[in-house]
Formats: structure tokens, C-alpha cells, sequence
């Protein structure tokens, strides 16, 4: 592990990106061909990581990732990670990994004196169901509208156009979860008469949430250090061995993009 959480969690805001549903052979597919420019540009100038998600659908990895089990580096071995909770027997939770005497990173990121703020995308995220209301309730701040949807092909812009609002309004520390809903079916609007989702279409929803970076990246410029880290939750199927969907065990949906980034100087 490159960083020292402690000092990091000590010194810049937090950002966590999850690209719900995206498939890792599709963003690194786009990042060599030159897609996805402004990905390049800020976060991603090596292109994606090739991790394993810790759950096969949005829920359950979203469980493991507040935990503080982020995707893990597909390589054998122990992976040291970034965050963790408290937990007899960890192995994963080294000298620089941050530790919270917390049952989550949410509050124990809030005990530090971070302003948490949660701007939802998929379902889970709606506020409109108990089971939807669990991770918002993580969070001090949440914040979720139907154009920030799955049925919008708009979200991103405005997920982000909410986020670099927040960030201006917010002097102290801010821990910012993102969870993009473009890429999650449905997403063939993406692509001119198409009416079925596609691999493809997939493909051209990431370079539509690529296009809209800069909002948030302009926002987070403003601010003195962010420490970013954008990953799929998970990923999906599109036919693949007679599978469409994910909550399955297939390898599509188990391997994932991910990267984390230090971003300072900002002025």
C-alpha cells in the first residue's frame, strides 16, 4: 500500500466513486483506444486496475466497501487496505491503513470531524423503500432525485453538478460517495436506435459519464487535497456463457476497474 491513510485522512477531503455495474475489459478497452480522455487526464493516466469485487451486486458490495473492504488487487496474496473498522483477526489492516473503532467507515469518518455526504444513483440509493434508505442513513447528508437515476440519460451530469454545489457549500473536510447510475441497464439510449441493451451501449454510457468529469473535477480543484478513489461495485453479463445480469459468480461480474489517486495542489 503507497499511502499512509492516517496522514492522508489527516490532511484531504475523501471522495469515493462507485461506477455502479461496470465492467472492467469494457474501461480498459475504452481507456487504450483513447476514449476516455478526461478519465486520463485526471484519475486514471495508467489506465484501470484489475481488482475482484467483494460482492456480485450492488448491495452486498456496497456493505463490504462502507466496511472498508474496497475491491481487492487480483494478485495472491494479503492486500493491506486503505480502511478498516475494528475487527479481531484482521491480516489486511496494517500501520498505514486508517482503522475506525466504528461498525463503518461512514460514521468513523464522521467521528474525525469529516461532513459525510451520500449522493445516490441506482435504487438502493432512492430513499423510497426502507431496504433504499440504509446506505443514505449512513450519512449526514444524502441526497437522491429521479434525475439522478437510472432511467435519465442526463444523470451523471447532474450527479455531478449536485456534488460540485456540495463542495462549495462545505469549508470543512468532506468524505463524498458517489454512486454513478449510467452505466446500469438501462443504458441503450446511449446509442441512437438502439432499444436493447448492449455491450456496446455499456461502452457508450462510460464515455457519456467520461464527458461530464470535468464538473467534478473543476469542483475538486477548488480544494486544497482529495484523496479519489473510483471503482465498480461490480460488474455484468451481456450473454457471456448464456448469462445477462449480475448476482451471479461469473468472472465478468467478479472483476472489476478500479483507482485511487492523490490529487493536490489544488488552487
Amino acid at each position: 500500500m503507497p499511502y499512509n491513510m492516517n496522514e492522508i485522512v489527516a490532511e484531504s477531503d475523501l471522495v469515493l466513486i462507485t461506477l455502479d455495474t461496470l465492467r472492467y475489459d469494457v474501461a480498459q478497452t475504452l481507456w487504450i483506444k483513447g476514449k476516455l480522455p478526461n478519465f486520463s487526464k485526471w484519475l486514471s493516466p495508467n489506465g484501470w486496475e484489475k481488482r475482484h469485487t467483494p460482492g456480485s451486486f450492488t448491495y452486498a458490495a456496497h456493505h463490504a466497501f462502507f466496511a472498508g473492504f474496497l475491491p481487492t488487487p487480483i494478485a495472491p496474496g494479503k492486500h493491506p487496505r486503505l480502511f478498516a473498522t475494528q475487527f479481531a483477526g484482521s491480516e489486511t489492516a496494517v500501520q498505514n491503513t486508517c482503522t475506525f473503532d466504528a461498525p463503518n467507515i461512514v460514521e468513523g469518518l464522521q467521528q474525525k470531524g469529516f461532513k459525510t455526504i451520500c449522493i445516490g444513483g441506482v435504487g438502493f440509493f432512492n430513499k423510497q423503500t426502507p431496504l433504499s434508505t440504509v446506505f443514505p442513513n449512513l450519512f449526514e447528508e444524502s441526497y437522491w432525485e429521479p434525475s439522478f437515476g437510472v432511467t435519465n440519460k442526463q444523470s451523471t451530469q447532474v450527479q455531478f453538478e449536485k456534488a460540485a454545489d456540495l463542495l462549495e457549500k462545505n469549508s470543512d473536510p468532506v468524505f463524498l460517495f458517489i454512486n454513478i447510475s449510467a452505466l446500469h441497464q438501462p443504458n441503450c439510449f446511449y446509442l441512437e436506435n438502439q432499444l436493447h441493451d448492449s455491450i456496446d451501449s455499456h461502452a457508450a454510457a462510460l464515455e457519456y459519464v467520461d464527458s461530464q468529469l470535468p464538473i467534478l473535477m473543476e469542483a475538486l480543484n477548488k480544494r486544497k487535497q482529495s484523496f479519489v478513489i473510483c471503482s465498480a461495485d461490480h460488474g455484468t453479463t451481456y450473454g457471456e456463457d448464456g448469462y445477462t445480469g449480475h448476482r451471479i459468480g461469473h468472472p465478468k461480474v467478479w472483476t472489476v476497474p478500479y483507482l485511487e489517486v492523490l490529487l493536490t495542489n489544488a488552487s
